[in-house]
């Protein structure tokens, strides 16, 4: 080729990808596919790096045309990429997922030109990618290519989630069940078994798509199973295998209606017996199905009889008395049909002799009287072994019915409490001793999604002691940690929280401008830590936190003074006076936001300290030495408060305006904790700390409510006040409360915590903890039990206050009965009966004065009488007595009976 030819190639070659660039730049999309079939390998080549470019360009934009622009860009970048690995990869870019609701159809058209080998390659390829962005999906293209070229039909987890996800979603407008959709689907036969190995399809395929049959999914397998499409016995074999594994409620869900809606015959079940009786030890729903198959087969015969005891052996240490009931009314059935099974009835019936509720060893024990004369002798031994794991209530009736006594000596001569040892609190321990020791905690403190406040106290003072030792090395050793975390300013909705110390090691690092800091400082500029919705107790944070970055670059203190002693956040008075004796001797002045932190926390001082306060000489150790004299901050005490329903009753309290339209709920008012005492001239703590003791938010109410729903309190913000928990647990209430009539989940946790923090006991903390037993999730049951023994433990529990409290909780309908009996069954069953009786028996008068219908209130009094049998109480409670004396054989009846007869006339 001559060098005239060779320029006219070079210019074509750049007029054609020009104008393919030029069409993408402006959206056009339906001329990209006839543009790239006029040009070569070369050109498609050239076209790339910028394509590249304008990618990049429209990241981030989500105009109309950038949109046009996208689509235009995935279709040209799928011609042009030669290699298929190339052409996967950008064809299932993120970034051009979530644009438009489907893949452009000229898609189709360029992958439908290129040479088979590539297009199936490709759609493997693009088979094992997740769908790039909601509503959008790779599978047209994967399944045009199998459709097309007759290749396998990929099987791959992304596939099969995308190939349901269009079935069901993508279902729109006139058109067929899903039951004919997959009939007419010839990856049907292929696909569906993989569907029963994922996990997370419960919502989409609990999806009924309309009221028609089949248009479900489990309608839709069981009518396609049935009609041959798919092979029956395959099927319920996969759907027992998938329940039997186990997972989450919503699958379990899905294939379980699967399996109801194959209704399998009496001989399928019989042969799948021993998976059903596996199955008894998965969820509640699922158990209670193939026990309800099992029991039906063991009474048409269909069962060998060892799978009885098997399943019992299983079903009744579970928890759910539901199931237990209906197994011993299995057992007794099958004793009542053949009376020669009557002695292993007897014995798995026996296995509930240890269940925890009373009620259900009552049934376990009527069981084993009505079939014990036809069992024979033989089983006696076995029976009376197991008898020692009744209720003491039912040993006297056993022991009759067993011929020889039952349980030890009367437990009423003597009862020692077990309650967990008085905890210590946890020293924070020395302060880091090197710069490589801070990065390395502050990447930790970095990558947790709650760090502790030891964590985090720790960091924020190595950060200070390490900036005035030595700023450069500490710089050198935060650098691998700063390139991986990079300090972004709090935004709109965020609040300020532990991770904000990032901040403060940027600004030793040189990385935030000291003049920005200083601007803020003097009210001259934006705060770097507090967005628009930060709380009272980000806004504190924020104090410190913003002060120490101007620290760590200015005047350098050699540490931090509000550093607490423990990890509840407080501060042993003693070494408070030691660190201000440090600044006086080196000359430095404290930092506002440090010294009132340090106020806040400190507690209290003995003769000798307030001496050594009184001898440091410099304002802030007269104002440290003043406050220790008064006793620092005031305890208050809290007012029980009621909203009930219609009255459009609003807190006096944190709450503010919020209004409790329709609720009936027990809560308290404070008066707050003023401001604490001034310093001989006149110090006062800053204005976000002061807010902090008031306890109130500035500004509108809406912003309140909008707070309260985004935020929940955590063990940073009790560390702030951490010898006022009666205080905190009068703000943090409403958390509290939720979890109970709400059922939300957070606070939970934080009742050990504020259990284990200092100051008074008083209505509010017990009212936060008769709201946690009532919780809606156990998780939170729990820990309400371990705040309930810690405060036993230390004698800040109070219990008549606490069952009266609880009372009341019930009688509202705040809390409901069968929660607070899981609770406090759970504390009795450390061994803290007392504790639990105290509670119990001033809440008793309460609960029976009013409705004995509500569900759960026969456990509560069944917990009481146990309790009162364990630790000897005597004594007649004139509610109990006169519930005993009521007509009737209801479970309230009969346990206020027992209780009245261990209590006494």
């Amino acid at each position: 080729m001559n060098a005239a030819a060779s320029a006219d190639a070079v210019v074509a070659m750049a007029d054609g990808v020009g104008e393919l660039l030029a069409a993408v730049r402006s959206g056009a999309v339906r001329a990209v596919p006839g543009l790239l079939a006029a040009l070569d390998p070369a050109q498609r080549r050239a076209c790339v790096p910028g394509l590249k470019e304008q990618r990049r360009e429209i990241r981030g934009e989500w105009s109309n045309l950038a949109n046009a622009r996208a689509a235009a860009l995935l279709v040209a970048g799928a011609g042009c990429h030669a290699g298929p690995a190339g052409a996967a990869t950008w064809i299932g870019g993120r970034d051009f997922g979530g644009r438009s609701g489907t893949l452009p159809r000229e898609l189709a058209v360029v992958v439908a030109a290129q040479p088979v080998e590539w297009q199936v390659e490709v759609a493997a390829r693009l088979a094992e990618r997740a769908a790039p962005g909601w509503g959008w999906s790779l599978h047209p293209v994967v399944e045009a290519v199998v459709r097309r070229t007759g290749c396998a039909v990929p099987q791959s987890e992304p596939f099969v989630r995308q190939w349901v996800d269009g079935k069901v979603i993508g279902a729109t407008g006139p058109r067929p069940t899903l039951a004919d959709a997959l009939r007419a689907d010839a990856f049907t036969p292929v696909l569906i078994p993989r569907v029963f190995e994922l996990d997370d399809l419960g919502g989409l395929l609990s999806w009924r798509l309309s009221p028609r049959p089949g248009d479900v999914f489990a309608e839709a397998v069981a009518e396609l199973a049935t009609s041959g499409t798919l092979e029956r016995g395959e099927v319920l074999d996969r759907c027992l295998a998938r329940l039997l594994r186990g997972g989450r409620l919503a699958d379990q869900r899905v294939f379980l209606d699967v399996l109801r809606a194959l209704a399998p015959t009496r001989e399928e079940c019989a042969v799948r017996a021993r998976d059903l009786v596996a199955m008894l030890d998965g969820l509640a729903v699922i158990a209670g199905y193939a026990q309800e198959e099992l029991a039906g087969l063991d009474e048409a015969g269909l069962v060998e009889p060892e799978l009885l005891g098997e399943a019992s052996a299983v079903v009744l240490f579970r928890a759910e008395k539901k199931l237990v009931r209906a197994q011993l009314g299995w057992l007794d059935k099958a004793a009542r049909r053949s009376p020669e099974r009557a002695g292993a009835v007897v014995l798995a019936a026996a296995g509930a002799f240890g269940h925890p509720d009373a009620g259900v060893q009552e049934r376990a024990l009527n069981v084993v009287a009505r079939h014990l004369k036809a069992s024979g002798s033989a089983v006696l031994p076995e029976l009376l072994f197991a008898a020692e794991g009744l209720n003491p209530v039912h040993h006297s009736r056993a022991g009759e019915l067993f011929g020889a006594p039952v349980g030890g000596d009367d437990p009423d001569t003597g009862w020692n409490e077990l309650l967990p040892p008085v905890p210590e609190p946890l020293p924070l321990g020395a302060p880091i001793a090197s710069a490589a020791e801070v990065a390395e905690e502050l990447s930790a403190l970095l990558a947790s999604s709650a760090p502790e406040v030891a964590v985090f106290e720790r960091v924020l003072d190595g950060l200070v002691r390490h900036a005035c030792e030595d700023r450069a090395a500490l710089v050198e050793a935060l650098g691998p940690v700063l390139r991986v975390h990079e300090w972004n300013d709090v935004g709109r909705w965020q609040d300020c929280g532990p991770g904000g110390v990032l901040y403060v090691a940027t600004a030793a690092a040189g990385r935030t401008p000291p003049h920005r800091l200083r601007d803020f400082l003097g009210g001259k500029g934006r705060s770097p830590l507090r967005g628009d919705h930060t709380t009272l107790y980000g806004r504190v944070l924020a104090a410190r936190l913003e002060e120490a970055a101007w620290q760590v670059t200015a005047n350098r203190p050699p540490y931090l003074l509000a550093t607490p002693t423990d990890a509840t956040g407080a501060l042993d008075a003693a070494v408070l006076v030691e660190r201000l004796a440090g600044y006086a001797a080196a000359g430095v002045t404290p930092g506002q936001a440090d010294l009132c932190s340090a106020l806040l926390r400190v507690g209290p001082a003995d003769a000798g300290v307030l001496r050594a306060a009184e001898a440091v000489p410099t304002p802030a150790g007269r104002w440290v030495a003043q406050w220790l004299r008064d006793g620092g901050l005031p305890g208050q005490a809290s007012e029980r408060v009621v909203f009930a329903p219609g009255r459009g009753a609003k807190s006096s309290h944190l709450y503010g305006e919020r209004w409790w339209e329709d609720l009936h709920r027990v809560a308290v008012a404070q008066p707050g904790l003023g401001a604490g005492p001034e310093g001989p001239a006149g110090e006062r703590l800053a204005g976000d700390f002061l807010a902090l003791l008031d306890g109130t938010e500035p500004s509108v109410a809406w912003v309140r409510a909008q707070r309260h729903w985004l935020w929940t309190p955590t063990a940073h913000w009790a560390a702030m006040l951490p010898w006022h928990r009666e205080e905190l647990a009068a703000r943090w209430l409403d958390w509290f409360a939720s979890a109970a009539d709400f059922d939300e989940r957070g606070a939970g946790p934080l009742l050990p915590v504020l259990a284990e923090a200092g100051g008074r006991a008083g209505l509010a903390l017990h009212l936060v903890l008769g709201y946690g037993l009532g919780a809606r999730h156990a998780e939170d049951r729990t820990a309400a039990v371990d705040a309930l023994l810690v405060l036993a433990a230390r004698g800040d529990l109070d219990g008549a206050l606490l069952g009266r409290e609880l009372g009341a909780l019930v009688e509202c309908g705040v809390v409901k009965p069968t929660r607070l009996a899981s609770a406090l069954g759970l504390a009795a069953g450390t061994g803290a009966y007392a504790t639990v009786w105290s509670v119990l028996g001033a809440a008793l008068p309460v609960l029976l004065a009013a409705d004995q219908s509500v569900r759960g209130l026969g456990d509560l009094v069944a917990l009481a009488a146990d309790c009162a049998r364990r630790t000897g109480t005597r004594g007649a409670i004139a509610e109990v007595t006169g519930t005993a004396a009521n007509g009737g054989s209801g479970r309230v009846v009969k346990e206020a009976r027992a209780l009245r007869d261990v209590l006494g006339e």
